[in-house]
């Protein structure tokens, strides 16, 4: 089944960081999320960015591991990749159609 609706997660908090990996504490804004996706910025005109991306890694969801989730349900995430350094409370990052093959 294909959701046209593209995933999109507002960072909450950051909670640990290593120079290309951080673990996060997000709220799924839109779409239906899954592990091993990737994401990009999401810009104030819709555009995504083209120069950011992190791969989510794994959710956890009430101490437990899941495959994914959806709004409005928060949880914790482990992303990593280059744009892991920009990472911040309030961005939004939404899911990067692109790199799907």
């Amino acid at each position: 089944m294909h959701d046209h609706n593209p995933g999109k997660l507002q960072i909450y908090a950051v909670e640990e960081t290593e120079p290309l990996s951080a673990t996060c504490i997000v709220r799924c804004v839109g779409g239906l999320v899954r592990s091993g996706q990737r994401f990009t910025v999401e810009s104030a005109d819709g555009n995504s960015g083209e120069s950011f991306h992190v791969t989510l890694d794994w959710i956890e969801r009430y101490g437990h591991r899941v495959d994914s989730f959806d709004p409005p349900h928060n949880a914790r995430v482990h992303l990593s990749g280059s744009g892991v350094s920009l990472l911040k409370e309030g961005l939004t990052i939404i899911f990067l159609e692109s790199a799907v093959g």
